[in-house]
């Protein structure tokens, strides 16, 4: 296998899923106060629902995916902060994108923490527009959407 190869994670790929969620987040707890959603999530069950696809051996990147009626919900991209600034994130966006058309989805959302600034910057770059943005209990969010079509 090659870094270039996106795939379903296997089971045995639920640790390393973690590792990559924890390394990319981390950095994110002391700024907005607390632990950020991907870093609790049910890996094993996410890997299990089919939701999650990785890159790298050893796994240096992911995205976990859900299929919506109208449009693919990306619900973590995460990549090794030793292996950011490599195109590993366009790469895994592209993916998204692939895979929502393979759908017949022509919309892809997301959101991210208000004050996770770097990603703000990052999604319009990929053709990402805000849509809104809401406060869900603790977390400050703000919403995106890219159209397909």
């Amino acid at each position: 296998m090659t870094n270039e190869e996106i795939r379903p994670a296997t089971v045995a790929e639920v640790p390393a899923v973690k590792t990559v969620t924890d390394a990319a987040y981390r950095h994110y707890i002391e700024r907005i106060g607390r632990v950020p959603q991907p870093m609790g999530r049910d890996h094993a069950a996410n890997v299990a629902a089919g939701r999650v696809f990785v890159t790298g051996d050893p796994v240096i990147g992911l995205v976990v995916i859900e299929e919506r009626d109208d449009h693919l919900y990306l619900d973590n991209l995460a990549v090794h902060p030793d292996a950011q600034g490599g195109g590993v994130g366009r790469r895994l966006l592209d993916f998204v994108e692939v895979r929502a058309r393979e759908l017949g989805l022509s919309e892809v959302r997301l959101y991210t923490h208000a004050m996770m600034w770097e990603n703000q910057e990052i999604y319009p770059k990929f053709g990402y527009e805000v849509v809104g943005r809401r406060v869900d209990g603790p977390y400050d969010r703000v919403h995106y959407r890219k159209r397909l079509d």
